[in-house]
Formats: C-alpha cells, sequence, structure tokens
C-alpha cells in the first residue's frame, strides 16, 4: 500500500509539543522557573501541564496514517510491530531512570516514567483502535473516563483527589511495591505511575479520532471546522466536569483528558488552517526539525541534562561541590540576566544545544524511529 502523504501541520506540532517539552523540563535552577513554564501545584492546569497530553495526542493522530499503511487490521505483523515497540521504549524509559539515579541499586529503581508511560498509552491504545469498529472505540474512549472516574471516587478515602487520599498511590505502591515510586510533596506518588496511565489511553484515542477526521474529511477545511468544533466543545466539557471531578495532571483525571484533548484539536486545527490550508509556512522549520526526531530528541535531551548534573566540579573557594549545571547557570546565566531570567536562558541553550542534533539529523535525512 501507498505511504499517506505527511500531515505537516502534525509534524509542526510534535516539534513545538517536543521543544516545549524540552525546555520546561530543563530550567537553569528549579527554584528559579516563571509560573506559565512551572506544573500545577495539584488541582488545576498551566501551559506545562499540556504538553504531555500533547504529545500523547498527537501520537494518537499519527497512528491513523501509520496503522493506515497496514489496513488498519491486527495482523502478525502489526502485533509483533507493536509489542516490539511497546518494550523498546519502556526499556529506554527504564534505562533513563537507572542513569537518573546513576546507580544499579534495583531494589529503589523508578519503573515508570515518561517514556514508560509513551510505550503503556501506545501499545494499549493500539489493540483498541486496531480491535475495535470506531463506533467501539469511541465507545471505549468513554468508558476508560468514566470507569477511571468511578475508581477513584469508589475506592478513594474522604477526599478520593487529594493527594492524601487518593487511591492511584496506594495501587501503584501495592502492585509496584513504594521503594520504586518517587515521593510527591512529601507523599509516595508517582506522577507518571501504572493506575493513571489508564486515562493517559484516551488521550491517544481521542487522538486517532481527530487523525482519522482529518484524513476522512471531504476537505481540510471540513476537518478544520470539526476540530474547532470538538476542540471547543472539550475545553467546555472538562471545565464542566472540573467541578465533580477536579482538572488534576498528577492524577491525570478524566476532566483533564477530556479539557487537554479539546485543547490540542483547536491548536491542531488552527495548524492545519494556517500550514497547510494557507501555506503560511516560511516560519515551520525549526519546528519539523524536533517533528521528525522527537522521542529521540527526548531521550538524547534527558541523557544530557542528567550527565550535567553527574558531573562534579568543586568550588576553589570552599569544600563545596557542585553540579556541571549547577556551575554553569551560577557563574554564566545568573550573573547575566538574574535567577529567573538566567534560569530561562539555560533552558533555552539547551534546547539549542538539543535542536542542533536534530538539524544535523534532518539534514542528514535521518529519522530514527523508536
Amino acid at each position: 500500500m501507498k505511504n499517506p502523504k505527511r500531515l505537516v501541520a502534525l509534524d509542526v506540532f510534535r516539534g513545538l509539543t517536543i521543544a516545549l517539552m524540552i525546555i520546561v523540563n530543563n530550567p537553569g535552577s528549579w527554584k528559579h522557573v516563571y509560573t506559565p513554564l512551572g506544573h500545577s501545584p495539584w488541582h488545576g492546569c498551566t501551559p506545562t501541564d499540556l504538553v504531555f497530553p500533547f504529545f500523547l495526542f498527537i501520537m494518537g493522530s499519527a497512528m491513523w496514517y501509520s496503522f493506515k499503511k497496514y489496513g488498519s487490521v491486527l495482523t502478525k505483523q502489526v502485533i509483533a510491530k507493536i509489542v516490539r515497540r511497546i518494550v523498546i521504549i519502556f526499556l529506554i524509559g527504564i534505562s533513563i531512570s537507572i542513569y537518573a539515579s546513576f546507580s544499579l541499586d534495583f531494589s529503589h529503581l523508578r519503573i515508570m516514567g515518561v517514556m514508560n508511560r509513551i510505550a503503556l498509552a501506545y501499545g494499549v491504545a493500539s489493540f483498541i483502535v486496531l480491535g475495535l469498529s470506531y463506533t467501539n472505540l469511541r465507545l471505549a474512549t468513554a468508558i476508560i473516563l468514566l470507569g477511571y472516574w468511578a475508581i477513584l471516587a469508589i475506592f478513594g478515602g474522604d477526599d478520593p483527589f487529594s493527594l492524601e487520599g487518593n487511591f492511584v498511590g496506594k495501587f501503584d505502591a501495592f502492585v509496584l511495591g513504594a521503594n520504586h515510586l518517587r515521593k510527591f510533596r512529601g507523599a509516595i506518588f508517582d506522577q507518571t505511575g501504572l493506575l493513571s496511565t489508564l486515562p493517559s489511553v484516551a488521550n491517544v484515542l481521542l487522538g486517532y479520532i481527530a487523525g482519522r477526521w482529518i484524513d476522512l474529511s471531504e476537505n481540510k477545511l471540513s476537518a478544520v471546522k470539526k476540530l474547532m468544533i470538538f476542540g471547543i466543545a472539550g475545553i467546555i466539557l472538562g471545565r464542566i466536569w472540573d467541578v465533580a471531578f477536579p482538572i488534576n495532571k498528577p492524577l491525570w483525571t478524566s476532566s483533564y483528558v477530556v479539557y487537554s484533548s479539546g485543547l490540542a484539536m483547536l491548536l491542531l486545527g488552527i495548524l492545519l488552517w494556517v500550514i497547510d490550508i494557507r501555506e503560511y509556512k516560511n516560519w515551520i522549520a525549526p519546528f519539523r526539525v524536533f517533528g521528525m526526531n522527537p522521542l529521540f530528541l527526548y531521550v538524547f535531551a534527558e541523557f544530557l541534562s542528567n550527565t550535567l548534573k553527574h558531573i562534579k566540579i568543586p568550588l576553589p573557594a570552599s569544600a563545596e561541590i557542585i553540579s556541571l549545571k549547577g556551575w554553569i547557570f551560577t557563574n554564566w546565566f545568573q550573573p547575566m540576566a538574574g535567577d529567573y531570567g538566567g534560569s530561562l536562558l539555560f533552558s533555552l541553550l539547551f534546547c539549542s544545544v538539543c535542536w542542533g542534533i536534530g538539524w544535523i539529523l534532518y539534514r542528514k535525512r535521518i529519522f530514527i524511529k523508536i
């Protein structure tokens, strides 16, 4: 089967998302982060809180085009491809955890993480979209979101959506073991844990539905209109649902899924109109660099960031030893632009280094698929 034509707007959306993900994950100092570039403390949603669900949504949209090459049916070849990708991405996530801790103490190894969630969400969503009809796919999405709400409400404590009372942390500690979870604000709670990966599957499914809409629409303008209408509806529904089931990234609540997916549809519709319909493309090249090797550049950024933390430098005037990252921020960027400005400049430089690696790959037409 002939490969479907690439959707440039989707590549740019992916590139924008990866660039922002790298920037917000790598400030010069975590003590000096501008509010829009920080996560919401618990309930609520900042622009930074939209980055990860946007990536999952984009992954779902790309899945429509990817599986279309195989007839969008489950075959032994497709199953093998899905399973292989799940294993590879999950193991990369484990390797990031090992390198971050710089230890082979597997009794305290963090099992889940960003790449691990991507692997599981991709895998579950893949079997759903290929194994169910379009009607049942939409039904499965609703069941996941409503079922997750019920699980947290029924099995949670007196305050089921609080950090202390939620069921997510208890479930993850029971299944994975408390030693394999991160601590969050003093509690044993992993923000990218196992149970909260379930609703993230819905982000992928909603992205898949959006990709299907775009591809099967009579024309791109009708696709834009549909994305706009359903995007605004998702934003409104998410805000309404927030009253009963708060929008919360650490818990990855169902209202958060609907709200973030609505915003993703809206932004994808705008990009589709600007890039593919109006053909304003002079500005997109830097983001396509990120968008063509997204997971590789994210993984590269993670290993580079941890390397800068692991390299230690003694301070001549004292017995103190700081990381290379801390030294660069303290000696270069903080004097240049102050605490917050310097922290932002560091993250922008870090992102630029990652972009440079991506640009070399892009120029050589090397696209690393993970």
